[in-house]
């Protein structure tokens, strides 16, 4: 994704450093790999847009050969998601409605490309390729001119039982445990089936602070759990100029920013839960864009969830909000919240 504002701070030596050293440690790789005769392709993820525009995203990787015995349906373990090579700077062939566009992945070989079009509403077909190979073909969900409402959902602890905020823990689901192992918080896919069967075509799209390592991931994950399909929005972990790692709340609110100036009829009912900021995040955005925002939902962790996570953090009191404002300890309780308030 494009790199976040430049911060007023000067950039501290060394993280630019660290930065410096990532990069080139990928290079060394990508050059062994090459030399191995192995070569790039590109991880495609649903993206969004308009009937004038869609945008599209994806990863340029090198991805070591899988082991003998690894069909489509073998063990995963997390680390692997993390075992490919990022391409950067590599050039991209994207097309879309009978075109081609070119474009250049960034540093980390994430593709997020906004490319003219003219697409009819709903589901249409995307072809990406790098260096000549084989197309992969992806989704964007293309939004009508009169659609009105629309959903964001956050991940992590609300689809995906992960209890993320803690490092410790974050690292062992992320690097150990076999994603079939993962289970989904009871309720959600119920809740956003529904919404997707009663507003077909409105956009759903999944916003994570996670990275794009784990898009493959949890795009399996969600179809094996009966998810309704949507747009995928994460993250580049790593260093960047003036930071050790990227802020997951900066991206969080530039992407709602993104999603209200593109989309400026459309009010969100934003999903997220009490392990991480997503009250403080869709509070923020709410007193930002008030007219873009039709309800929020916040899913309560359980009392165990909440230790593994290292706590919950503070939901205000909303009672005197301008939209619907609720809370439940799963999707079937957020369901009937919503369903009360008009929403659903």
């Amino acid at each position: 994704m494009p790199e976040p504002s430049t911060s007023s701070r000067a950039p501290r030596p060394k993280v630019l450093w660290l930065a410096r050293l990532e990069y080139r440690y990928h290079a060394w790789r990508e050059r062994r790999a090459r030399a191995r005769g192995l070569k790039p392709t590109v991880a495609a993820f649903p993206g969004y847009g308009s009937t004038e525009w869609v945008r599209v995203v994806g990863r340029v990787l090198i991805v070591p050969p899988r082991r003998r015995g690894g069909g489509e349906f073998a063990s995963v373990r997390g680390w692997r998601s993390f075992a490919g090579i990022p391409i950067g700077f590599a050039q991209v062939s994207i097309t879309v409605d009978d075109a081609t566009h070119e474009v250049v992945a960034d540093r980390g070989g994430v593709v997020d490309a906004v490319i003219p079009a003219s697409l009819a509403p709903g589901w249409q077909t995307v072809r990406m390729s790098v260096e000549g190979g084989e197309p992969v073909t992806t989704r964007v969900f293309v939004v009508g001119r009169d659609v009105r409402f629309g959903v964001v959902c956050d991940v992590d602890d609300t689809v995906m039982v992960t209890a993320l905020p803690r490092p410790l823990v974050a690292a062992w689901n992320s690097f150990v445990v076999d994603e079939h192992a993962r289970q989904p918080v009871p309720g959600m896919s119920v809740l956003l089936e529904r919404l997707a069967r009663d507003n077909a075509a409105s956009p759903l799209v999944y916003l994570s602070t996670g990275a794009w390592n784990v898009a493959p991931t949890l795009s399996r994950f969600l179809s094996r759990h009966l998810f309704p399909a949507g747009a995928m929005l994460f993250t580049d972990w790593g260093p960047t100029h003036d930071r050790w790692f990227r802020s997951g709340t900066e991206h969080k609110l530039s992407n709602l920013r993104r999603l209200a100036l593109e989309f400026p009829r459309v009010r969100w009912l934003l999903i997220g839960d009490d392990g991480q900021h997503d009250d403080a995040i869709y509070t923020a955005f709410a007193g930002e864009h008030p007219d873009n925002v039709r309800a929020v939902a916040i899913r309560r962790l359980s009392p165990a969830e909440a230790v593994l996570a290292g706590g919950r953090t503070h939901v205000d009191d909303h009672s005197a909000a301008a939209v619907p404002w609720v809370t439940g300890d799963d999707g079937a309780a957020l369901l009937e919240e919503l369903e009360a308030a008009g929403v659903v």
